[in-house]
């Protein structure tokens, strides 16, 4: 559930429960906030979520990520990765229930800062055991977890994107400890908050509201943890055995996890580091699945980015990572001869090269044209590896391009083509993977053949992804 990293400051988590109102709430529970504890305590999982135990290494990991956010970035603590971005324009086709909650939306907008510490307040004062679940330092994450509350609650309405979403969400936060029973807690606390700050328009209807969206939301997380821990472990661990530094700030981190990891290529996984426990952060895998089981991440150290700096400047072959479950959907459709028109920026390529080893691998002669974007030439630290690949394989095209050189890939995208029968997948920092994104629609790719991981999950992950 919480999801925080961040800065070196250990104090904010432990001020807000600190505050007058967090004390004087802890004492005193609203009857909104104890209909919610109530409302959330009737979700009953499909099986129970016991601990999970490994007897493994001490030490974990995740699978590669890219330099700039090109697969999500990173979280800490049972967080909740944002969901798309809230928008305060009324829906005129919501149901009464998200018409509620997006009114509850606008009213806290202005004030998100008071209303993040004061559920926190709540949540860390009656609910002290909790605080073990989220790193020592949380001020520059704090919001993770209430934003990505809000904005999954705010649109109950898209069934179809949303439970995949929160399937994975729930599959994610087993890595925590989270547990069924952690839920009617953080559900208590969201109540409490949203009905101090939100008083103006809060009222019974409103809270039902809130309660029904909520219970809705846990549940799936709830199911989907249960079904997983049946087929597969709450983490990973994995041993460094290559670190190949291949500028002062990118490393190639190649790991052996200590039983077999299943991942499709263009996936992302999250990592934790021994150096800073329970702050983990994503990265996508740089290869396709491996027979000898091996994993590649490729890792920018950003600036303040704890866990990329560990891996790009501390990590060593011995050190022991730990890995959470693979995630993400930019991957190949193999039932299709569609070409792939691929765009990956700084380290961004690392999933863009492990789609065409799994083009390569399946047999299928299908175009693929990737276009690799750097700001100098020296960030394009792995166009060799590119270029190997390319005199290997007579249907991939690989075209480096330069911002310094005054072209900007999305506009060099437009001048090749036509591109009707390829499917787009998309890795980069957030700007390329906007600005890509509005290039290929130009070019008339329909936004289904469009693929890439959430921009928004990519900002709100925090570390850029490396």
């Amino acid at each position: 559930m919480p999801q925080a990293h961040g800065a070196p400051a250990t104090q904010a988590a432990q001020s807000a429960p600190a505050t007058r109102e967090g004390a004087a709430a802890a004492r005193s529970a609203s009857p909104a906030a104890r209909e919610a504890s109530l409302a959330a305590q009737r979700v009953v999982p499909a099986a129970q979520v016991g601990p999970t135990t490994q007897g493994a290494p001490a030490g974990h990991g995740t699978p590669a990520g890219h330099g700039t956010p090109a697969g999500p970035a990173g979280s800490s603590a049972p967080a909740v990765p944002a969901a798309p971005a809230v928008s305060a324009a009324p829906n005129l086709d919501a149901s009464p229930d998200a018409v509620l909650v997006q009114r509850t939306m606008a009213e806290i907008a202005p004030i998100s800062d008071k209303v993040t510490s004061y559920f926190y307040a709540l949540l860390f004062t009656r609910h002290p055991d909790l605080r073990a679940l989220f790193p020592a330092a949380m001020d520059t994450q704090r919001d993770r977890l209430l934003k990505a509350l809000l904005t999954a609650v705010e649109h109950i309405d898209h069934t179809d994107t949303l439970v995949d979403y929160l399937r994975n969400l729930g599959r994610g936060h087993r890595k925590y400890g989270t547990q069924p029973e952690h839920y009617p807690a953080v559900g208590e606390c969201l109540i409490g908050a949203l009905s101090r700050y939100a008083s103006s328009v809060w009222d019974d209807d409103t809270e039902a509201a809130w309660v029904r969206a909520y219970t809705t939301i846990s549940q799936i997380m709830i199911d989907a943890a249960a079904e997983d821990e049946l087929r597969a472990p709450a983490w990973w661990y994995a041993e460094v055995v290559a670190h190949d530094l291949r500028t002062p700030d990118i490393a190639v981190v190649t790991v052996r996890p200590d039983q077999p990891y299943p991942f499709l290529a263009g996936q992302y996984t999250s990592l934790e580091t021994p150096w800073w426990p329970r702050i983990w952060r994503h990265y996508s895998f740089a290869s396709a699945p491996r027979s000898d089981g091996l994993l590649s991440f490729h890792v920018k150290a950003v600036p303040a980015g704890w866990v990329s700096n560990a891996l790009v400047h501390h990590a060593r072959p011995g050190d022991v990572l730990r890995l959470g479950p693979p995630a993400g959907s930019m991957t190949v459709d193999h039932s299709t001869d569609s070409g792939l028109l691929c765009l990956g920026g700084g380290t961004g390529i690392a999933p863009i090269k492990a789609l065409v080893e799994d083009v390569a691998e399946h047999g299928r002669r299908r175009p693929v044209e990737v276009f690799y974007g750097a700001r100098t030439d020296h960030d394009l630290y792995d166009i060799d590896t590119m270029l190997r690949l390319q005199q290997s394989h007579p249907w991939l095209a690989v075209r480096p391009i330069v911002d310094n050189r005054a072209v900007q890939l999305p506009d060099v995208v437009r001048e090749y083509g036509p591109w009707n029968e390829y499917d787009a997948y998309l890795s980069g920092p957030p700007g390329m993977i906007r600005s890509g994104v509005d290039a290929l629609r130009d070019v008339g790719i329909p936004a289904g053949r469009i693929r890439h991981d959430s921009v928004e999950e990519l900002v709100a992950a925090g570390d850029q992804l490396a």
